[in-house]
């Protein structure tokens, strides 16, 4: 199965991104996903998702509530839209520590339990604090995500506060909790990339997010990082889908351009890995285009395990 590790669904227009002024609600996102998109000359969709409200609308503005009341409101169409779509969408909790820690980490829990949400995400760029000096704020959140499971997606790429290795003192302290990458070091203030591999081979507990990862770069870092570290993430919208599903396709090809690898290990990439981190069950790869195209017609991949 395919699961994307990054989405932002919204009913508002976006504060930050804009994208064309219209929202980029739950029901075009399911159209995006929906593709079909082709992997080696099979019709594929992204079967599941994790979403999250997109970052500029996490932020406190003039006129909103604060509290327990302010994070339910950043997460509402996040909230309906899983319990909508149970079967494509995954709640991510976006955690930000200027609404209160202790709220923060008391709505996490609640949304994990009320919800099933299964990731919580850190954006310290748009929440502005400093990863690595702010550890008083983090760790209610965190010990909640380690006394529940919960993975833990960090964006990075771009300073002042989401330089990867930033994040370096919360992932040392709490070494029971999954980590991801998100995008992989990338973003639009800078390539971090390479300290985002070497963070990957140097932690057991940490994971690497495809998307914004340059695809020369994905064959080089796949090629020795162990298998099960690497997931499919987006970042949709503004980007496109397909692209980031063809830079991993591209390690089916043989080398130098890929690495050869059979089927199996690109779904594990594309889905199974984050599948087996969050309970989900994983999958094979259909077997053939016909096997493929009946499965995107009856939509029979992405049901949980729970």
């Amino acid at each position: 199965m395919i699961i994307d590790t990054h989405l932002h669904p919204t009913n508002l227009i976006d504060e930050a991104w804009r994208h064309t002024g219209e929202p980029f609600t739950g029901e075009r996102m399911i159209e995006l996903m929906d593709g079909p998109y082709w992997i080696n000359g099979k019709p594929r969709r992204i079967d599941m998702g994790f979403i999250q409200p997109p970052p500029g609308n996490t932020v406190w503005r003039e006129g909103g509530r604060g509290g327990r009341e302010g994070i339910r409101d950043y997460m509402a169409y996040v909230t309906e839209l899983t319990q909508k779509y149970p079967d494509r969408f995954i709640g991510n909790f976006n955690y930000n520590p200027r609404f209160g820690p202790e709220n923060g980490a008391a709505e996490l829990e609640f949304h994990v339990k009320e919800y099933g949400f299964k990731m919580m995400k850190l954006h310290a760029n748009m929440h502005a604090y400093r990863p690595d000096r702010a550890l008083d704020w983090l760790r209610p959140a965190l010990r909640k995500c380690d006394e529940l499971g919960v993975v833990v997606l960090l964006h990075t790429g771009d300073g002042p506060y989401s330089i990867p290795t930033q994040f370096y003192p919360i992932i040392r302290e709490f070494p029971n909790v999954e980590f991801i990458i998100g995008h992989f070091g990338v973003q639009t203030g800078g390539v971090y990339c390479f300290e985002a591999f070497w963070m990957i081979m140097d932690s057991p507990n940490v994971y690497g997010e495809s998307g914004w990862l340059l695809q020369s770069r994905i064959v080089e870092f796949a090629k020795e990082m162990p298998r099960d570290r690497l997931v499919f993430g987006t970042d949709s919208p503004p980007n496109d889908p397909g692209m980031w599903l063809t830079h991993l396709e591209v390690l089916c090809h043989e080398p130098p351009q890929g690495l050869g690898i059979e089927e199996d290990q690109l779904e594990d990439y594309m889905g199974n890995n984050i599948a087996r981190l969050v309970g989900i069950q994983p999958t094979a790869p259909p077997a053939s285009v016909e096997e493929a195209r009946v499965q995107l017609a009856a939509g029979s991949y992405g049901a949980p395990t729970e």
